[in-house]
C-alpha cells in the first residue's frame, strides 16, 4: 500500500512523466496567483488538488453573489468575505498539506516583483489590462516563467511566457488599451471562464515538472460557440518595449 500522500498523488505519480521526482517538484513549488475570480478559481483548485506546496494569492475583492455563476471556488455562504479567505477556505478543505498565503491589497511595484522573484510559476488571472502588463513586466524582469489566460463572451485564449526568446504579453498588445471590451461590459459564459483556468493549471504544471518546451511560443484560442480550437505559434516581438524579443 502506498503512503497516505503518494496514495493522494498516485494517479499523477503513475504518469512517466512526473513520477517520484516531478511530485517532488510539484510539492518544492511556489506558485503565485493574481486574481481569484473566475480563471483563478479553477487554476487553484486543481494546483492544490496536484500537490503544489505553496500557493500565493492576490485578490483585493469580495465575494459577490454576481460571481457564483462562474467563480466556483467560492460559495454562497461566504458571499461578502475577501476573495483570498474565501478561495483558502476550498482549497484547505481539499488539501490541507498546502499552504496557502493570502495577500488581500493591490500590490505596489516592489512586493510584486519580490513576490515574482519568489514564485516557481505565475498565473495570471486577472481581468484588467493594467494588472496584465504589470505582471508581464515582473516575470520578465525576473526570468520568472507566466501564464496569462483571458475569457469574454464564448472565447478564450492562453500565453505562456516562458524565459529564454517566447513572446511576452505585451507581445501581443499595444499600450493602447482604455476602450478594449471587458466580462462587465460584455458578459462571459462561465464554464469558458474554467476551461480556460484549467489550461492555465495544466500549463503550470508542466512547466513545474519541466515539459514546458511544447508550450514555446504558442497561443491557444478557444471559442465556445462553433467548439473550435485554434493555436498559433507566435514570434517575439524584436520591438517590444518589455522583452525586446528576448523575454
Amino acid at each position: 500500500m502506498l503512503p497516505p500522500d503518494e496514495s493522494r498523488y498516485a494517479r499523477q505519480i503513475t504518469l512517466p512523466q512526473i513520477g517520484e521526482s516531478g511530485q517532488q517538484r510539484i510539492r518544492d513549488s511556489r506558485v503565485l496567483i493574481i486574481g481569484l475570480g473566475g480563471l483563478g478559481s479553477p487554476a487553484a483548485l486543481y494546483l492544490a488538488g496536484a500537490g503544489v506546496g505553496e500557493l500565493v494569492l492576490v485578490d483585493f475583492d469580495v465575494v459577490e453573489a454576481s460571481n457564483l455563476q462562474r467563480q466556483i471556488i467560492h460559495s454562497s455562504e461566504r458571499v461578502g468575505q475577501l476573495k483570498v479567505n474565501s478561495a483558502k477556505t476550498a482549497i484547505e478543505a481539499l488539501n490541507p498539506d498546502c499552504r496557502v498565503f493570502c495577500i488581500d491589497h493591490e500590490l505596489s511595484r516592489d512586493e510584486l516583483d519580490r513576490e515574482v522573484e519568489r514564485a516557481s510559476v505565475v498565473l495570471d488571472c486577472s481581468d484588467n489590462f493594467d494588472t496584465r502588463f504589470a505582471v508581464n513586466r515582473s516575470c520578465v524582469r525576473h526570468s520568472t516563467p507566466l501564464v496569462s489566460a483571458a475569457a469574454i463572451r464564448f472565447e478564450g485564449q492562453i500565453l505562456p511566457v516562458l524565459p529564454g526568446g517566447t513572446p511576452c504579453y505585451q507581445c501581443l498588445y499595444p499600450d493602447s488599451y482604455e476602450n478594449m471590451p471587458t466580462c462587465e461590459m460584455e458578459g462571459v459564459l462561465g464554464p469558458v471562464v474554467g476551461v480556460m483556468g484549467t489550461l492555465q493549471a495544466v500549463q503550470a504544471l508542466l512547466i513545474l515538472i519541466g515539459e514546458e518546451e511544447e508550450l514555446r511560443g504558442r497561443l491557444t484560442l478557444f471559442d465556445a460557440l462553433s467548439m473550435r480550437w485554434q493555436q498559433m505559434q507566435v514570434p517575439p516581438n524584436p520591438g517590444c518595449p518589455v522583452c525586446g524579443g528576448k523575454s
